[in-house]
């Protein structure tokens, strides 16, 4: 690496958006200062990056908390979507209840803007995630070990998670009782949920001794462990296990060798 390629890497490594989330316990708003020019989006509107967000990053567009901003006079509601490329978290967004201005020179390089997510809708997906991988871990303590975790989808709208593998069908009704019973006493029962940054090795080592394909071998994963399993995930989650409140498994349903588990969580 030569002197040009190092004064980069510094650049961009200070250039770096943390993910509050990823340390704090369900963070809602953090200050923050915006520390890059506009940049242009497929769909014409601005981007932003700042040092912190409590938003979660996104690689397509998919509901996540509801998220919003403001500076001084102006708010504006972020869309759907945050990108992360490389070491770069670009916020996008359009102006709303702004003074009209574009949105370049609403958010200009350096100003401080408040970013909230709604602290009811962030609650309500942490413990929906959380749910889904409860169920992870009791798919071994009901027989069906076999069964390889895939998709997961944890929002209000139809939470599910995928498993490679199929499940004889007149055992569906009788497993889909069993998890039930397997994930509300473990609620009931309760568990630290805690999370952290680790070595590779090291994460692969809690979850299991071995970790997907996609997680490059030369990153630091974050691991999520609920009581006594530990999964590789970046999202948002209960700080107890009892925080769920309660499980209910709607539907698990078979297709093409894939066993898709429907769940929902009590209020």
């Amino acid at each position: 690496m030569d002197g040009h390629d190092a004064d980069d890497a510094k650049k961009s490594t200070a250039d770096m958006t943390a993910f509050d989330y990823y340390h704090k316990r369900l963070p809602f708003s953090v200050i923050s200062v915006n520390f890059c020019a506009k940049f242009a989006s497929a769909d014409g509107d601005g981007a932003r990056k700042w040092n912190e967000t409590v938003f979660i990053q996104s690689l397509g567009v998919k509901p996540r908390s509801t998220r919003s901003t403001s500076s001084c006079s102006f708010s504006t509601g972020v869309n759907e979507m945050i990108h992360k490329l490389c070491f770069n978290v670009y916020h996008y967004g359009v102006i709303e209840g702004g003074s009209g201005k574009d949105f370049e020179m609403e958010v200009i390089k350096g100003r401080e803007v408040l970013l909230f997510v709604d602290e009811l809708r962030r609650k309500l997906n942490s413990r929906l995630h959380s749910a889904g991988h409860l169920l992870d871990a009791c798919m071994q303590d009901v027989g069906l070990g076999h069964l390889e975790p895939g998709k997961g989808y944890h929002f209000p709208d139809g939470p599910f998670v995928e498993y490679k593998g199929t499940i004889p069908q007149n055992e569906l009704q009788s497993k889909q009782n069993e998890l039930v019973l397997a994930a509300n006493a473990l609620i009931s029962r309760g568990g630290k949920v805690s999370a952290a940054v680790l070595p590779y090795e090291e994460a692969a080592e809690l979850c299991g001794g071995f970790l997907p394909d996609y997680i490059p071998k030369d990153s630091t994963p974050r691991v999520v462990k609920l009581g006594n399993s530990a999964v590789c995930c970046g999202g948002t989650h209960v700080s107890d296990i009892s925080e769920i409140i309660s499980l209910q498994v709607s539907q698990i349903r078979k297709r093409k060798g894939v066993t898709k588990v429907s769940y929902t969580v009590g209020s």
